[in-house]
């Protein structure tokens, strides 16, 4: 089912717009995964960022920690996550840049009367330094939600029933937007509709996880105005 059809099928009114981080509204992935490679290679793991991508695509550090040391059979440092997270801090401050028509669409769903909220798989940290380089630090101030702030990170529901709850609002008058097959199912499990960003095609894993898929980040206040208010 496209997006259009699931919204305007919307048995309650959306009260709530819950955007993931990476790949919906800021532009890290590229970037983070040139560092992923970088320090799988240096594990003894190579790897090239296409397969970062492929491998880690939507994975909190705790998660790739458990991957990693699964493949290479030993354990990791204990401040490796700390180690990985400094390394993309210092790469992210400088290198990210907004998604293609995500501040627009945050625009758009504000004029709709809608709040929004994030739930990342990112820490605050990572977040923090990423909304600074596309100038949205002020704005989402209040309004993000980490993996670190719950039992459980995505695939799991915990980081999107914690905002859906922040607001006060029920997870079924929720709309949450997500990139990955793995945060899709966080957001269907939370009892959600969620919506899949695949600007560049390709959303079969996320229709297989349960989003309904769109294309243009722009468009996302036109399909909005569709479901039910």
């Amino acid at each position: 089912m496209i997006a259009a059809e699931l919204l305007r099928g919307r048995a309650h009114p959306v009260r709530l717009v819950v955007f993931d981080c990476d790949g919906v509204l800021v532009d890290s992935e590229p970037v983070s995964n040139r560092v992923v490679a970088r320090e799988m290679t240096a594990l003894g793991w190579p790897m090239t960022q296409q397969e970062a991508d492929r491998a880690f695509l939507g994975m909190n550090v705790d998660d790739m920690r458990l991957v990693v040391e699964a493949r290479l059979g030993r354990v990791l440092p204990p401040d490796w996550e700390e180690a990985l997270v400094a390394r993309l801090i210092a790469v992210m401050q400088d290198e990210v840049t907004a998604i293609s028509g995500a501040l627009a669409a945050l625009d758009g769903v504000t004029a709709l009367g809608l709040p929004w909220r994030v739930a990342s798989n990112s820490s605050h940290p990572e977040m923090a330094a990423k909304f600074a380089s596309i100038g949205i630090a002020e704005r989402v101030a209040g309004r993000a939600h980490s993996f670190t702030d719950v039992p459980r990170g995505k695939p799991a529901p915990d980081v999107y029933l914690a905002a859906a709850a922040a607001e006060g609002v029920p997870p079924e008058c929720c709309v949450a937007i997500e990139d990955s097959a793995t945060g899709a199912r966080a957001a269907v499990a939370a009892g959600m509709t969620c919506l899949g960003f695949a600007p560049h095609g390709g959303a079969h894993a996320l229709i297989a996880a349960g989003a309904a898929p769109f294309a243009a980040m722009a468009e996302l206040p036109v399909l909005l105005r569709l479901a039910p208010r």
